[in-house]
């Protein structure tokens, strides 16, 4: 069994894209806490960083599958919009209640990712075109719903998905002990995962890191989430939307690890002619990919017309540079191939720290927007070199 094992420096080379943004993203975050006078970690601060940046994620996990096909979807701030606007006009104007509403909002999402997948996957029409005429078509159908004028207010009931918090069983007075508890459960299984993914890889011979690199790994995981439980539970305890982030995590990572789905979407990016000779019908993945893609951004245009508690024609501008932007410092490479759930929510919150601390130094958006441009240059930058040296 120990020829199976490799020291932590192979491991490291092994794994350096991941590695590499997690530690990017631990010395951001000590960066601007120390910057800050200690602001950045604040309870209050850290939920806002949740709320704040839910909707970006969520669009970033969509996006990921498309830009590991080797695609990309400029569409989805104008969708995000449009579902705003839809939900909006539905609620306020009709009447409608709000389960029905979150249903029609979400068909809404998936028929504009088949719309898509159709000029895409069938028509073979390059995916950039496509989603720049879906960006212009439906920011145009926003403003004609919305008559240029912002709708408000939704229902509370609409915004607790967004804007809401996990009630707590136990009625802890100072802390939110159902919070704390969920961090230490999250933390179990996370560790029996691990484990039991190691004696797996052991057992048919794959490579393993060092017990001590195991054990590191994990101390340090296992930390980080108990210390982000207790500082949600210092304050009002965990938001509905990390939940709701925390299972398509999970949904999302099974299907891209653990399904013949993913391996198929993964050899599309890889190598698409190579893919369709072996059997695999590319097309309609392809296909299946936007739809779901589609479906994610309507989740988000949810989350985010919840938590701005009001649809306006410009809403969503600017998210489709966020999300890719998330998913290529996540280590997602442009050529396709490449990128996990994990090294998307890392990049994502590496742009949302950025954000964040740098509005609380007082930093323009001016020069906000050209340090955002600059790390997003450098994590692309860094994925060419590290593929270079791989081939050598």
């Amino acid at each position: 069994m120990e020829k199976s094992k490799v020291n932590v420096k192979d491991i490291f080379k092994l794994n350096i894209r991941k590695y590499a943004m997690a530690i990017a993203l631990v010395f951001i975050m000590v960066l601007f806490q120390i910057l800050t006078d200690g602001i950045l970690f604040k309870p209050l601060n850290i939920t806002n960083l949740i709320l704040q940046n839910s909707y970006i994620l969520i669009l970033a996990i969509g996006m990921l599958l498309v830009i590991v096909t080797g695609n990309v979807d400029l569409s989805v701030g104008s969708v995000v919009a449009l579902i705003g606007a839809v939900a909006a006009n539905l609620m306020i104007k009709h009447n409608m209640s709000v389960v029905p509403v979150i249903l029609i909002s979400l068909f809404i999402g998936a028929l504009v990712g088949a719309w898509h997948g159709f000029w895409i996957a069938m028509i073979k029409i390059p995916a950039f075109i496509v989603t720049l005429s879906g960006m212009l078509i439906f920011r145009g159908l926003t403003l004609v719903i919305l008559k240029g004028q912002t709708l408000a207010p939704f229902e509370e009931s609409y915004r607790v998905i967004s804007s809401g918090f996990i009630k707590d069983i136990f009625g802890g007075a100072n802390f939110h002990i159902t919070t704390l508890l969920i961090g230490l459960v999250f933390s179990i299984v996370y560790l029996y995962t691990e484990l039991r993914d190691r004696k797996n890889k052991m057992k048919y011979g794959f490579t393993v890191g060092s017990t001590q690199m195991l054990l590191l790994k994990n101390a340090i995981v296992i930390i980080a989430i108990n210390l982000l439980t207790y500082s949600l539970a210092a304050y009002k305890g965990a938001p509905n939307v990390l939940v709701l982030l925390f299972f398509l995590i999970l949904i999302y990572s099974f299907i891209t690890n653990k399904t013949v789905v993913g391996r198929y979407i993964y050899a599309i990016g890889g190598n698409e002619k190579a893919a369709r000779l072996s059997g695999i019908k590319t097309d309609k993945i392809l296909f299946w990919v936007y739809v779901n893609m589609g479906l994610l951004t309507a989740l988000a245009g949810i989350v985010f017309s919840g938590r701005l508690n009001a649809a306006m024609p410009r809403a969503g501008t600017g998210f489709e540079l966020d999300a890719m932007a998330a998913c290529y410092i996540g280590g997602a490479s442009a050529s396709g191939g490449v990128g996990t759930v994990i090294g998307v929510i890392i990049g994502g919150l590496v742009m949302g720290v950025l954000n964040n601390g740098m509005s609380i130094l007082g930093i323009g958006i001016d020069w906000q927007q050209a340090i955002k441009g600059l790390v997003l240059l450098i994590a692309v930058a860094f994925d060419a070199y590290t593929k270079s040296k791989a081939k050598k």
